[in-house]
């Protein structure tokens, strides 16, 4: 068609349906922080074992964020940092990504999260550190 922009016959969503992603994504979030609410991952049998644990001996950096989900998921904030301080990290971070997205949704601005790889190995810089420490002597404190 001549005179017709591209740009004019782009469809713009709506605000529903520009939240609709972060919607489902919080959907799933809360139905899994409601099953591990309701299925104590304290009592065994319900979930299987760490492989790494199991294998090593070593505390794996996610070991104990089921039971640190299931103490959250109570309003038990102290229990939770116990069983896995990085995991109590991860739903805070997680709740401030998820509501920076959904306002920048809100708005019609894009979402981007561009990480640079200063910023990844700082990631993997904390959890190798945490790993480390929970698996020496002195990091009893941080087992599960």
């Amino acid at each position: 068609m001549r005179g017709v922009n591209a740009d004019s016959r782009r469809v713009t969503p709506t605000a529903a349906g520009r939240l609709a992603v972060p919607a489902g994504i919080l959907a799933a979030v809360v139905a899994a922080f409601a099953y591990v609410g309701a299925v104590d991952p304290n009592e065994p049998g319900h979930y299987p074992a760490c492989p790494l644990l199991r294998v090593t001996g070593l505390y794996c950096p996610g070991c104990g964020g089921l039971r640190s989900a299931h103490a959250f998921a109570h309003g038990h904030f102290q229990a939770a940092l116990q069983d896995n301080a990085m995991a109590v990290v991860a739903y805070l971070g997680f709740a401030v990504v998820w509501t920076v997205w959904v306002v920048r949704a809100a708005r019609g601005r894009p979402v981007r999260v561009d990480l640079g790889s200063v910023q990844l190995w700082a990631l993997g810089a904390s959890l190798l550190v945490f790993t480390v420490v929970r698996n020496l002597p002195f990091g009893g404190w941080l087992h599960p």
